[in-house]
């Protein structure tokens, strides 16, 4: 229940209101799923006009408290456990054991893991996929664009492209399922052994395609992260772009301290 009695401060009127509607969020009063109370309660319960309830609102929905469905309100999110992509994700060990990485990390999470793919066949390469493949615009590559879910919430989607060259004499590449251990294993089984992995992370808001992909809220954060892996060849044998629901995850890395 809300108390609406905001303590009166300094701080402004509507971050006030945040503040105790996201103190009944944390406490569960308002549990996850639930809606919250419409425009005109919030008014009447704080004796506050409408342009300040919908600031007050946009305060939870930035800090990823609640998300707004259009035509439908505003809910409480649920709050699964925060998963942590690290360097350990990639260890052979877990492509041996029959492991994708994003299995293994959720997993390691205490989540249950599931996969839709989107697409899998051929597309022309970009100007900026083309670049990090070390290929000309427009030439052929294999595309795999799936969606992943922990605990049945969509959490990242994630397109990895491959040379054309490379992929066409591994027939599992072609498939919705590539097998134990994903791509990366069936790499490494036919004479493409990964010796280092190189990712470029930048945050940002998710478009409007993005942000319905991952059932997120508009003007919601994204992680955008783009990985190169790299052969012991020294060639890039896949590219992944991977957007990621920025407050469903933690980056966790491990870097050497010596030369």
């Amino acid at each position: 229940m809300a108390t609406g009695d905001v303590t009166s401060s300094a701080k402004a009127k509507y971050l006030q209101i945040a503040d105790d509607l996201a103190a009944q969020i944390r406490s569960g009063a308002l549990e996850p799923g639930a809606p919250v109370p419409s425009e005109t309660d919030l008014m009447a319960r704080y004796g506050v006009a409408s342009g300040t309830v919908r600031k007050a609102v946009a305060e939870l929905r930035a800090a990823q408290l609640i998300e707004t469905h259009h035509g439908r309100g505003s809910f409480v999110r649920s709050r699964p456990p925060v998963q942590r992509k690290s360097s350990d994700r990639f260890r052979r060990a877990h492509r041996k054991a029959g492991k994708a990485a994003y299995l293994a990390e959720t997993e390691q999470s205490g989540g249950v893991p599931s996969v839709n793919v989107l697409y899998v066949g051929p597309v022309d390469a970009s100007a900026d996929i083309a670049e990090r493949l070390d290929v000309e615009p427009g030439t052929k590559v294999l595309a795999r664009k799936r969606r992943y879910f922990r605990d049945g919430i969509p959490t990242e989607e994630a397109t990895s492209y491959m040379p054309w060259d490379i992929v066409k004499d591994i027939p599992e590449m072609f498939e919705d399922n590539p097998g134990g251990g994903g791509i990366y294993a069936r790499l490494e089984e036919h004479n493409h052994a990964l010796a280092e992995f190189v990712e470029t992370v930048r945050a940002r808001l998710a478009t409007k395609a993005e942000a319905s992909a991952l059932s997120l809220s508009p003007g919601a954060p994204v992680i955008h992260l783009v990985r190169s892996a790299f052969s012991d060849s020294g060639r890039v044998v896949e590219v992944c772009d991977t957007i990621m629901a920025a407050d469903q995850f933690v980056l966790d890395y491990r870097f050497a301290a010596k030369d």
